[in-house]
Order: C-alpha cells, then sequence, then structure tokens
C-alpha cells in the first residue's frame, strides 16, 4: 500500500463515479486487502460475522448485468431505464470489479441465542461490523489508486447473486462496492461546521 497517513488515507477516500475496467495492481494484490481486512476488522464479541465476495473480470460484469436486468423489470418508462442503464454502464460495470458486503445472520442468531440480554442488539451491532469493513475495504482501496463508490441494490438482486455465485442464504446482502481507475475527479465536499458535530470538555 502506499505510505500514507492515516489522516490522509480518511481524507482522500471519496466516492468515484467514472471508472475505467483498469487496475494499478495486480488480482492477487486486491485479494490480499480483502483478506486483510476481513482478518483484522474488529467485531462485536470478536464474531467476525462480516463476510465478502470478490468479483473480478467476467463475474463483476455478471453482477452489473444482472442488477441491470433487475432494474428494467421495474423502470417505469423507456426514458427512465436509458438513463438508469447509462448510469450502471458507465459508473459500476465500467469499473474493473466489485466488493460484495454481506453479514452472516447465522452467527447473528448464534449470538441472540448464547446472550439473551443482548438479543435486540446483535443485528445493531451487525450493521456496525459490516460498516467498519466497508470502510477499510474503501480506504485501502484508494490508497492502491483506485476510486470507489457504495451502493445498495439489495434486496433486488440478493435471490439473483446467491444463484450465479453459490451464495448461502445465510448471508445477507448489505452493499456493494465498485471500483477502478478513477476517470475524473470526484465532486466537491460540503462539510457542516466541526462545532455543531463534536464536543470537547476539557
Amino acid at each position: 500500500m502506499k505510505n500514507k497517513s492515516l489522516q490522509d488515507s480518511i481524507q482522500d477516500r471519496r466516492t468515484y463515479y467514472q471508472l475505467s475496467n483498469e487496475s494499478p495492481v495486480s488480482d492477487e494484490e486486491i485479494q490480499k486487502i480483502i483478506e486483510h481486512v476481513a482478518y483484522w476488522a474488529p467485531s462485536p464479541f470478536n464474531s467476525q460475522s462480516a463476510r465478502m465476495v470478490l468479483l473480478l473480470g467476467e463475474n463483476h460484469k455478471k453482477l452489473w448485468e444482472l442488477t441491470k436486468a433487475e432494474l428494467k423489470k421495474i423502470s417505469h418508462s423507456e426514458e427512465a431505464w436509458k438513463k438508469t442503464e447509462e448510469k450502471v454502464n458507465g459508473s459500476f460495470l465500467a469499473g474493473y470489479g466489485t466488493v460484495l458486503f454481506f453479514e452472516d445472520m447465522s452467527v447473528v442468531k448464534g449470538l441472540q441465542g448464547n446472550m439473551p440480554s443482548y438479543s435486540e442488539k446483535f443485528a445493531q451491532w451487525s450493521e456496525h461490523s459490516t460498516a467498519i469493513n466497508q470502510i477499510l475495504v474503501w480506504m485501502a482501496l484508494e490508497n492502491e489508486g483506485f476510486g470507489a463508490s457504495l451502493q445498495h441494490y439489495n434486496p433486488l438482486i440478493d435471490e439473483g447473486i446467491q444463484k450465479e455465485w453459490g451464495i448461502s442464504q445465510d448471508w445477507k446482502l448489505v452493499a456493494q462496492m465498485p471500483f477502478g481507475t478513477p476517470l475524473a475527479e470526484p465532486g466537491e465536499k460540503t462539510h457542516e461546521p466541526l462545532e455543531k458535530r463534536v464536543l470537547v470538555f476539557k
């Protein structure tokens, strides 16, 4: 990974919608990034319920063709469909790969059964777990020169993904992260005053 400070990595992580299907690193290096995050990311009670699927090459393309097929079914008009198709083709399918983020609900249910006093909290903590994995993968990909975005076409594409890649029904799809070499700068980011969002008591 590039020699960046943590502060720079946090700042540089942005949403990129215009991507190419080129990669600044090998597929093996991308896989190492995903595996490193999966291995080290924290989780409640060390439950390790987060699951990730890395789609490259034709599998990446299959995902977004599958997504387009489902979106076309619910499109209200031909004009609306054309806009949707252009967005998917240019922003997601055009990229190099996609990371799918899941939570293994069998793990979550097991925790609920073993610790009933926390039962209502485990679903919420599961969301925290996948969010940690998402931001760490996003920052790590950015550090290697990729641009990425976070998408949520679930549950529309859940069944198709389960069938296409043999994913367990216990795995709940949470988000999709298409990535590739950025072709344009990200949009301008605005900031609310820190005084409204951070309190410090000395």
